[in-house]
């Protein structure tokens, strides 16, 4: 089972990478995304950080930095989920075109094939998020680096546990779809929707009451907090060294995310963890119980 697991893990990443039409688009969106991020919504974002601070005056530095990690750790946290709908079409193409009918006449049982997409979607996406999170290291950097060896590896950490959530929720939405057109709708309503409702696109400081506290019972919030945190804290913490005051600092935190609110209250960085990756365990697990309960079956 294990060498053909390995195997079928190797053929789906061939298959996805050897697809141009899919591999270059994902590739680039996330690239292309930054420099139109960068391009037309950092004046945006700047004038926000200098909008909360007002009454301060902040460094253009600091003001480039702040901004950059917002930019950045918005970007990476909607790639995480969407580009794993996108990885999810090699499962659906084998469906389509019959190849998953052939492998399920053959020694290979539905759960290891199962499991060989869901790996196999996994490091895709983890490829192309890991692409666009170097890339915007590079931007961070140009802007001005305040990133602490401590947040970088926990910027990665939260981007591994955020891609585990998005294959997941991908892999049991995705299975039940049989056909390429079903797919390419769902990866459409994705990617329009998810950085709306994760706090990617525009803080959740900016929305409604209602709004804000509905959109903390989703799982990929806490993940874009926990990236906010990582990618924008150590340049939000350096503003006390231009003589900001610390409630202006923590101002700044939960205007821009770093800090969520659970219907008023802080939530603390453990918890937001134990939600994500407790919602990644659940859709697994979900994952795993929709194989076995199919068994055998097409």
């Amino acid at each position: 089972m294990k060498l053909q697991l390995i195997s079928l893990v190797k053929r789906n990443c061939k298959v996805f990478f050897k697809d141009k039409g899919v591999f270059f688009p994902s590739l680039l969106s996330p690239l292309i995304l930054l420099f139109l991020f960068i391009a037309f919504l950092g004046n945006v974002y700047r004038d926000s950080v200098r909008s909360v601070a007002e009454g301060f005056e902040l460094s253009g530095g600091l003001v480039e930095s702040i901004a950059s990690g917002w930019l950045v750790s918005s970007l990476v946290s909607v790639c995480a989920v969407t580009i794993a709908f996108t990885a999810n079409t090699v499962m659906v193409q084998d469906k389509v075109s019959g190849v998953r009918d052939d492998f399920l006449v053959s020694p290979v049982s539905e759960r290891t094939l199962a499991l060989s997409y869901f790996i196999a979607t996994y490091l895709v996406t983890a490829l192309m998020c890991f692409v666009a999170l170097g890339a915007g290291f590079i931007y961070m950097a140009a802007a001005g680096w305040h990133l602490s060896a401590p947040d970088f590896f926990l910027a990665v950490a939260d981007l591994l546990l955020l891609i585990l959530f998005g294959t997941a929720l991908s892999s049991i939405i995705c299975s039940f779809v049989r056909s390429q057109g079903g797919v390419t709708a769902i990866e459409a309503t994705v990617s329009a929707a998810y950085g709306f409702i994760c706090g990617a696109y525009m803080p959740l400081s900016s929305l409604t009451s209602w709004l804000r506290d509905l959109l903390m019972f989703l799982p990929g919030t806490y993940g874009t907090g926990l990236l906010h945190l990582h990618l924008m804290g150590g340049a939000i913490d350096a503003m006390a060294e231009e003589g900001i005051p610390y409630a202006v600092i923590e101002g700044m935190k939960r205007g821009f995310d770093c800090t969520l609110e659970f219907f008023g209250s802080a939530v603390p960085v453990w918890a937001c963890y134990l939600v994500l990756a407790a919602a990644g365990a659940i859709l697994l697990g979900v994952c795993v119980a929709l194989n076995f309960r199919h068994g055998r079956k097409g």
